[in-house]
C-alpha cells in the first residue's frame, strides 16, 4: 500500500459524490506496502480505504472485489467493497481503476504471539473451506512461469552466490510440483501487515489482490513463513504449532500435504525473495513508497533448504499437538 498516484481533495470529493457515504472529512495516503495507491478516507458517515490499482486491469478486478464481498457476507472478517449508487464496486479515478472498501478496526501486529498465530490459522482455514462455494477462478500469476520470468530479468543484477541459489532452487521446484494437492481460493499474501487485531482478537484481513486459485498448503506456507519465522529464518516452533493447530481446528491436512510441506515452504520463500528483489532493482516512482528487504526471504529460503529433517519433525509435532 503506497501512493503512486496523488489525489487532490477536489478529485476525491467528486469521486465520492456517486456514493451514499456522506461528505468528505479527511483523507491520508498510506505508505506501507508496494503495489497500489491507497488512502484512508473519513466521511461524515464512516471510514474507508480508497485503492487506485496501479497494475491490475479493469477486467481483472471484479474477481477480487466479488471475492471480498463473498467472504465478508459469509462471516469472514474481511473488508466489504462499497457499491456506488448504481450498485457498482469498481470505478475510475485519475485514469486508474479504483474501489472504496470498508475500513476495518484494529492494527497489524509486528511481533505476533502464539494466540495471534492460532487465530490467523483458524481464519485462513475458514477461507479455504468457504472457497468451494465461490464460483470464479483465477490462476496464480506468481507461479512457475513468473519465477522463470523473474530469473531472466534479475540475473544481470545478482552476484554469483545469489545466481547459483536462484538457479538451483528453480530447478528443484520444477522437479517437485505436487499437482495433486487440495486446491481452491487462497489469499496468497496473508502477511502480518494484512491482518488486523483489536488486542488479542483478530478483527480483519485485508489486501486480497493476490488471491487466486491455488494449493491450500502453499497459502499456509506463505503465512507461516511470515508469521512464524525468527530473524535468522528459522521457524519458531511455538508459533508454528499454534498456527497449524488453529488451521486444523477447521480443516485437516491430507497425507500428500504432509509430504509436500518442505517444498511448499521453499516455494513460498522463493516467491517473496524474487518479488522483493524485483522491487529493489526495478523501483517505481511514487509520492510515498516502501521497498522491503529481500534478504529476509533469502534467509528464510536458505533455512528451508538446509533444514529438511527439522521441518518434518516440527510438522509431525504440530499435527500431534
Amino acid at each position: 500500500m503506497s501512493v503512486y498516484t496523488p489525489v487532490t481533495r477536489t478529485q476525491l470529493e467528486d469521486f465520492l459524490r456517486t456514493y451514499s457515504c456522506g461528505e468528505l472529512v479527511s483523507f491520508q495516503g498510506i505508505s506501507a506496502g508496494i503495489e497500489n495507491t491507497n488512502y484512508f478516507v473519513t466521511t461524515r458517515d464512516g471510514e474507508y480505504v480508497l485503492t487506485l490499482f496501479e497494475a491490475l486491469t479493469k477486467s481483472e478486478l471484479p474477481y477480487f472485489l466479488d471475492l471480498m464481498a463473498y467472504l465478508a457476507e459469509h462471516d469472514i472478517k474481511s473488508a466489504h467493497p462499497v457499491a456506488d449508487q448504481n450498485g457498482v464496486y469498481l470505478r475510475e479515478l485519475e485514469g486508474k481503476p479504483a474501489a472504496l472498501v470498508q475500513r476495518l478496526t484494529g492494527r497489524s501486529v509486528e511481533l505476533p504471539e502464539a494466540e495471534h498465530c492460532f487465530q490467523v490459522g483458524v481464519a485462513l482455514a475458514k477461507i479455504h473451506v468457504l472457497s468451494a462455494g465461490f464460483p470464479s477462478h483465477r490462476e496464480n500469476e506468481r507461479g512457475a512461469d513468473w519465477w522463470a520470468e523473474m530469473q531472466a530479468k534479475l540475473l544481470p543484477y545478482l552476484d554469483e552466490q545469489n545466481m547459483v541459489l536462484l538457479k538451483d532452487e528453480l530447478e528443484s521446484q520444477l522437479q517437485h510440483r505436487y499437482e495433486g494437492l487440495p486446491r481452491g481460493v487462497i489469499h496468497a499474501d496473508l502477511f502480518r501487515d494484512n491482518v488486523l487485531f483489536d488486542g488479542q482478537n483478530l478483527s480483519g484481513m485485508i489486501d486480497f489482490y493476490y488471491a487466486c486459485t491455488g494449493a491450500f498448503l502453499y497459502d499456509v506456507a506463505v503465512t507461516v513463513n511470515d508469521w512464524c519465522s525468527m530473524p535468522d529464518g528459522a521457524l519458531d516452533e511455538i508459533r508454528l504449532t499454534a498456527m497449524l493447530g488453529g488451521y486444523q481446528s477447521q480443516r485437516s491436512f491430507s497425507d500428500i500435504e504432509g509430504e509436500a510441506w518442505p517444498m511448499m515452504l521453499r516455494a513460498a520463500g522463493l516467491r517473496f525473495w524474487l518479488s522483493r528483489l524485483h522491487d529493489l532493482h526495478f523501483q517505481r516512482d511514487g509520492e510515498m513508497t516502501h521497498t522491503k528487504d529481500p534478504d529476509v526471504f533469502k534467509r528464510i529460503l536458505c533455512h528451508r533448504r538446509e533444514s529438511l529433517h527439522e521441518i518434518n519433525r516440527q510438522w509431525q509435532s504440530s499435527l500431534a499437538s
